[in-house]
């Protein structure tokens, strides 16, 4: 393929580079996928208002998220087994979002732990907490984050239990992977992605691995996960972990202006309206088909983030024209990673720059703290 041009021709140059099971366990969603479609096709319903012969020079993407100057409003979302898509992916991953100008997220379910990220990257990241039963890794965990000098902890509070992902289970899907006849037979078509493994030691959970009891090895550490997420999780638990955090607190997973209302009384800084890319309830509303009604609820008393179903700089724009503060890419760099490593996770955040900047130009604004409903067409949203 010559140069990417966009987020597709990542994708697709992913799918050709990484072994099967990692690309699908980034590239599906729960059942029948129809919400991880939605996320997509709902903001192709969404039309924009193209404005002729006004100045569009000097103009400007930077803005905010949670206080943080930011070059465009986008970060990078907390994907888990990001390290399998490539060789230490988190790590790459950080490093071209600091480039950028972008927060990057790293998650609980990381291949690269927080440590090694902190070691290896220069500007502080956010981490990305899933609420376990066993609460003195939960405060330890914490504490390391802390240590990594994180600037935002994002809790997510949708993975109470697991959604089925029928390709996941059907796959396998374990890190590393096992050496199965169908597993070794994939992976001896994915040379560059095997090299790639073989000069790393990072192949496992990194924040999990020697640091919760019991998981010192990986035939521990399956069904410590699945024993592990607390399905009990409740508010008195964001107040625990807020008063435990002491600094910036991301609620990520709201979908529904009732729980939108409890997040603002929670005290947190923002909320991420999400469903978690399509993985977890099938048949619930697209994260940019929700947007309007969790902004309606907040009125303004916390910021409101989203992700979901970003795939273009025209998506970004028009969740921000829609209320959003700011949006979270997951899929789009994971596919650029895959392809290309580092160099593809900078490609990623280059396309969506540029498609933002123009598409931003031609509806007629200049900065992007400007843009709001007036440059969509009323009755397309």
């Amino acid at each position: 393929m010559s140069q990417p041009l966009t987020i597709e021709d990542l994708r697709v140059l992913a799918q050709r580079r990484v072994p099967r099971m990692f690309y699908d366990y980034a590239d599906s969603g729960a059942w029948t996928e129809g919400t991880y479609r939605a996320n997509e096709s709902d903001f192709a319903r969404i039309k924009l208002r193209q404005r002729v012969a006004v100045d569009m020079t000097n103009r400007s993407l930077a803005s905010t998220m949670i206080g943080q100057p930011v070059s465009m409003p986008v970060a990078l979302a907390p994907t888990g087994l990001t390290g399998m898509q490539h060789a230490d992916g988190e790590i790459l991953a950080a490093r071209a979002a600091a480039k950028a100008g972008v927060p990057f997220t790293l998650s609980t379910m990381s291949i690269c732990s927080l440590e090694d990220v902190a070691n290896h990257t220069g500007s502080p990241f956010w981490f990305q907490l899933y609420v376990m039963k066993d609460r003195d890794f939960i405060t330890r965990l914490i504490q390391r984050a802390k240590a990594a000098h994180c600037s935002a902890l994002v809790l997510t509070l949708d993975l109470q239990i697991l959604g089925q992902r029928h390709k996941d289970i059907r796959n396998g899907l374990s890190a590393p992977p096992k050496p199965t006849l169908v597993n070794i037979l994939n992976l001896m078509t994915k040379p560059r992605w095997c090299l790639g493994m073989l000069d790393t030691p990072r192949r496992s959970f990194g924040n999990i691995v020697g640091h919760a009891k019991g998981v010192g090895d990986l035939s521990s550490l399956s069904s410590w996960t699945s024993e592990q997420f607390d399905p009990q999780l409740n508010w008195d638990d964001v107040k625990w972990i807020k008063d435990l955090w002491g600094g910036k607190l991301i609620l990520k997973g709201i979908l529904d202006p009732e729980d939108a209302e409890l997040a603002v009384k929670s005290g947190a800084d923002a909320l991420i309206v999400s469903n978690h890319g399509g993985r977890q309830l099938d048949g619930a509303l697209s994260s940019i088909a929700a947007l309007p009604s969790i902004l309606d609820a907040v009125g303004g008393r916390m910021e409101v983030l989203m992700d979901g179903g970003i795939r273009s700089g025209q998506d970004v724009l028009k969740a921000i024209a829609l209320g959003a503060k700011g949006v979270f890419i997951g899929r789009a760099f994971l596919y650029g990673l895959g392809a290309m490593g580092e160099e593809g996770v900078t490609r990623t955040l280059d396309i969506i720059r540029k498609e933002l900047d123009i598409t931003m130009a031609l509806c007629g604004k200049r900065d992007i703290l400007d843009v709001d409903k007036s440059i969509l067409v009323p009755g397309t949203y």
